[in-house]
C-alpha cells in the first residue's frame, strides 16, 4: 500500500478538515483558505479534494467533501488525490477505526506486474483509532484483492495453496491436502469431477488453528482458480473475470488470516476446494449423475453450475465436525448480481439470531451485506428425474436463492450456516477501493466473531 498511518503527528504534518455538503462556514477555516475554497466551487462534494495554498507557494492544508450524509469510507480519497507527505485531520471523526481503514483501502494498488508508483502519503491516526486492528483489517483486504487480481497463470490450484501454506506459515497453523485421485479415495468425488480436465491437479486444502477444545468456526471458500463453464462453455464476454472465481477462498484466507492474529478463541478451520472448471477429452459432462460425499446423487444440468458441486463435498466434510459455525463464502451466481447488484452480496442463513448479528455488523462497519430467503418451496425446483437432485433448476428462476438451497442439503449437523454469495470484484472505482479484486463481508464477519468470541 503507498498509504500510511502514524501513531503520533510529525511537526511538519498538513492539516486536513472533513466537510460535509453545505457546511463549509462551520469548518474552522481561516478566512483566506475559505475564500480559496468558495472561489473553487467547493462545498463539501463529496469525495472531491481541494488543496489549500499557502504562503511562498507552499501548501498550507486540503479539504475533503463528505457528502450529504458523511459518507463513511470516503477518507480513502485521501490517500490518492493528497500530495506526497504527512498529514492529519483537522477535525473529530466520528469513526475512527473507519476512518483511518477507508484511507488505508484507498490506498491500495496492485502492482505485481507494474512498475511501483513513488506515491508516500501518511495520515497521522485518528484520535481514539486502534491502530494494530486497523492495519491487521487493511492487510486482510489487501490479501483478498492481491489473490483475486492475480491472472491464473500465476494463481492456480497449486499458487493457491501456496498462498493458503504462507498464511498458515505465519500465524503458526497448519495445513494439509488432498490432491488428484487422492480425492477418489478420500470420498471427495465432486470436487475431482469438475477439477480434473485442468492442468493442475484439483485439490482440498485444509487448514486448522487454535485449541482444539475451542468452540469451532469452519470457513469453506470456493476455489475455482478459472471457470470456463467446462463443456457448457461460457462466451468469451462473461470469461473475462473468471480469474475471480476463487474470490470465496480468498475471502476466507483473508478472514482466517484476521482470526489467526487477533488470537480469537475459537478452533478455526479453512476448507479450500481448489480446482479449475477446464475442456479436455476428461471433462465432466452435461447429464453425467455424480455421487457426492454425503452420498446424495447429483445430476448435471449445466457444467457452468461446478461451484456448488465442489462446496458441496467440503461442506459435507465440515459438517461432520458439528461446528458451532460454519460459512461458506463463493462467487456463485449471477443471479444475485441481477437481484442485488455488485456491491451488496446475499447470504442466507439457518439461524434467525446470527443472520441479524450480520447485519448488524454489516452496518457497524460498512461493509454492505444483505439477507435472502432460504425458501423452501423452491427445493422442488432442483428435481431429477434420474438422480437425487440437479445441480440447476430448468427455468431459470431465484438462481441465488436455488443455489443456496443446493448447499443447505449437505448441512445438517451445524449449528450455526451462513452462505455468502459474493462478486469479488469492484467495477467501478470507490473512494476506497480501485477496479479490480474486492474483499467482500469479511469485515463484517470478523467483527461478529470479536464480540462472539472477544480475545482473552
Amino acid at each position: 500500500m503507498a498509504s500510511e498511518i502514524k501513531g503520533k503527528k510529525p511537526a511538519h504534518s498538513k492539516p486536513v478538515w472533513l466537510v460535509q455538503k453545505g457546511a463549509l462556514e462551520s469548518t474552522g477555516l481561516d478566512s483566506a483558505a475559505l475564500a480559496w475554497a468558495k472561489a473553487n466551487g467547493f462545498d463539501g462534494q463529496s469525495g472531491r479534494v481541494l488543496i489549500i495554498p499557502g504562503e511562498n507557494g507552499q501548501i498550507s492544508g486540503a479539504v475533503l467533501g463528505t457528502g450529504k450524509d458523511d459518507s463513511r469510507l470516503v477518507a480513502g480519497k485521501l490517500a490518492t488525490c493528497l500530495p506526497n507527505g504527512c498529514w492529519h485531520l483537522a477535525c473529530s471523526v466520528n469513526e475512527p477505526d473507519l476512518t483511518a481503514l477507508a484511507f488505508l483501502l484507498g490506498g491500495y494498488k496492485f502492482t505485481r506486474y507494474t512498475k511501483k508508483d513513488d506515491v508516500d502519503v501518511t495520515l497521522t491516526l485518528p484520535d481514539g483509532a486502534d491502530k494494530t486492528d486497523v492495519k491487521r483489517v487493511a492487510k486482510a483486504v489487501a490479501l483478498a484483492r492481491d489473490l483475486i487480481n492475480t491472472p491464473t497463470n500465476d494463481m492456480g490450484p497449486e499458487a493457491l495453496e501456496a498462498a493458503v501454506r504462507k498464511v498458515a506459515d505465519e500465524h503458526k497453523a497448519s495445513v494439509s491436502v488432498i490432491r488428484g485421485d487422492g480425492l477418489l479415495k478420500k470420498n471427495f468425488p465432486m470436487i475431482h469431477a469438475v477439477g480434473r480436465a485442468g492442468s493442475e491437479e484439483p485439490r482440498l486444502i485444509d487448514l486448522e488453528w487454535g485449541k482444539k477444545d475451542a468452540p469451532k468456526v469452519t470457513l469453506v471458500g470456493k476455489g475455482v482458480c478459472f471457470d470456463t463453464g467446462g463443456l457448457d462453455i461460457k462466451p468469451s464476454s462473461s470469461m473475462l473475470l473468471m480469474k475471480k472465481d476463487m474470490g470465496g477462498a480468498a475471502n476466507v484466507l483473508a478472514l482466517a488470516s484476521m482470526i489467526m492474529d487477533a488470537k480469537l478463541p475459537v478452533r478455526l478451520r479453512v476448507l479450500i476446494p481448489a480446482v479449475e472448471n477446464s475442456i479436455s477429452a476428461n471433462a465432466f459432462r452435461p447429464s453425467d449423475v455424480l455421487t457426492s460425499r454425503k452420498g446424495l446423487t447429483v445430476e448435471i444440468g449445466n457444467t457452468d453450475a461446478e461451484g456448488r458441486l465442489v462446496l458441496a463435498d467440503a461442506l459435507a466434510l465440515a459438517d461432520d465436525e458439528e461446528p458451532e459455525i460454519l460459512v461458506d463464502m463463493a462467487t456463485l451466481t449471477g443471479a444475485a448480481r441481477v437481484a442485488l447488484g455488485p456491491d451488496l452480496p446475499p447470504f442466507y442463513s439457518n439461524d434467525d439470531a446470527f443472520a441479524f448479528d450480520v447485519a448488524k455488523a454489516s452496518e457497524a462497519v460498512a461493509d454492505p451485506l444483505w439477507r435472502m430467503p432460504l425458501w423452501q418451496p423452491y427445493d422442488t425446483k432442483l428435481s431429477s428425474r434420474v438422480a437425487d437432485m440437479n445441480n440447476v433448476t430448468t427455468d431459470g428462476f431465484a438462481g441465488s436463492i436455488t443455489a443456496a438451497l443446493f448447499l443447505q442439503r449437505f448441512v445438517g449437523k451445524a449449528k450455526i450456516w451462513a452462505h455468502f454469495d459474493i462478486f469479488g470484484w469492484n467495477p467501478i472505482e470507490k473512494p476506497h477501493a480501485p477496479i479490480g479484486g474486492e474483499a467482500q463481508g469479511i469485515r463484517a464477519l470478523y467483527h461478529l466473531l470479536k464480540e462472539r468470541f472477544p480475545a482473552k
